[in-house]
């Protein structure tokens, strides 16, 4: 019987943190996007972010992230992973890492939604929609709010990603309709005619256009998984699976044995506190979204560095209770570089910072081709075999 060499794994998405422009960027119009390097240059060299510099972030780049020198003594490994799938979105980067690439490009509408899916939303709802174009959510919820607000409109918009989202007024529509409406809309968009990555309810609350913010009842509704996910894989093996914050709902629940839902990063860190003390052999993926959502979609350069340095504090803690046995795996979904043009995703190679405190030595793991080599690894330690998608680094980690 093998024994895996680690007894439990903890993955933590810091959700959008790039660490550069992918070698396709162009591709994307991206070139020239760097999340974290943008967020050092907004910060005059005071992002202070102490443990991720010990894990080696800024050793990711040519020139160190502005404040946060590189480090000759890292005390893990650190590397970037390159994405193959074929969009930038968040469920293709958390798909590949557990290796289901996506291969084919998904649905997107820069031009507003086919009035055949508006028609049967207002048709199912018994709602006019109102909006209907690619829109940042803060920009149109402030515009149309008060109106959705008098008249019980969907606000129905999207972004350069393959998503449809609704917002509505909790007052207004409670949180069961606009969830239901989001499971309906979610069955006309599952192909072949139209394939969309997730319908994404986002519910608001507040009196006037002032004063509108977006609440922590945000609900994906994934296209399921076209295939066998790492996370099947491993929960078919009888290895322990634990999803926190937006993992449940990118894969539709499959694969998760346990699930949590995150209101904040520090919420979702709470969580990861939580199952750390307990005493489980298995695989623990965090998404932390509050990068993307709060700051990154937002272009604010100074919150997202907030939000690192938040994150950067309790990652002290998670460094301090590793168990010999543990392995913490960081990476990223994608990027969303605050200090770019417009409020997409960027296309961007992502970290993979490695430690463990029984780790002798340290270094680099290189550019990795794939995110699937995140997966990869984690079911190569439990002995798990996968897709044969991705190539493990287990054996580098020393």
């Amino acid at each position: 019987m093998t024994v895996e060499k680690y007894k439990r794994i903890f993955g933590i998405v810091m959700d959008s943190v790039g660490t550069g422009e992918a070698p396709d960027a162009a591709k994307f119009d991206d070139v020239g996007s760097d999340t974290l390097g943008h967020v050092g240059e907004a910060y005059k060299g005071k992002l202070n972010i102490p443990n991720l510099q010990k894990l080696g972030i800024s050793n990711l780049h040519e020139t160190p992230i502005e404040g946060v020198d590189k480090v000759d003594s890292p005390i893990g490994y650190y590397g970037k992973m390159q994405e193959m799938s074929a969009g930038k979105d968040s469920m293709d980067g958390h798909w590949e890492m557990m290796g289901l690439p996506v291969q084919k490009p998904l649905n997107t509408f820069p031009n507003g939604f086919p009035e055949d899916i508006l028609s049967k939303l207002e048709k199912f709802s018994g709602r006019k929609i109102i909006g209907n174009r690619p829109e940042s959510g803060t920009k149109i919820i402030a515009e149309l709010g008060e109106q959705q607000m008098k008249t019980g409109d969907l606000i129905v918009y999207t972004s350069g990603d393959s998503v449809i989202q609704i917002a509505a007024h909790e007052d207004v529509i409670p949180l069961k309709e606009l969830y239901k409406i989001c499971e309906y809309a979610r069955t006309l968009v599952n192909g072949p005619e139209y394939t969309v990555g997730r319908i994404i309810a986002r519910p608001y609350v507040g009196p006037d256009k002032d004063h509108f913010t977006r609440t922590a009842n945000r609900h994906d509704f994934t296209l399921e998984p076209t295939g066998t996910t790492d996370l099947d894989f491993l929960q078919k093996a009888g290895v322990h699976t634990v999803g926190i914050g937006k993992i449940n709902d990118i894969f539709s629940g499959h694969g998760i044995d346990e699930g949590y839902h995150n209101e904040s990063n520090m919420d979702g860190m709470d969580h990861v506190d939580h199952v750390m003390a307990e005493d489980f052999t298995g695989f623990c993926f965090t998404n932390l979204v509050d990068f993307d959502a709060m700051y990154g979609h937002r272009r604010n350069p100074i919150g997202f560095g907030e939000a690192l340095m938040d994150f950067d504090k309790r990652l002290g803690t998670v460094l301090k209770n590793l168990k010999n046995d543990d392995l913490l795996l960081i990476t990223a979904d994608h990027g969303n570089d605050p200090g770019f043009k417009g409020t997409d995703h960027t296309r961007e190679l992502v970290p993979i910072l490695a430690c463990s405190p029984s780790m002798t030595e340290s270094g680099s793991l290189g550019v990795r081709k794939t995110f699937a080599d995140f997966g990869k690894t984690v079911l190569d330690n439990f002995d798990v075999k996968g897709n044969d998608i991705g190539t493990s680094f287990l054996a580098d980690l020393k």
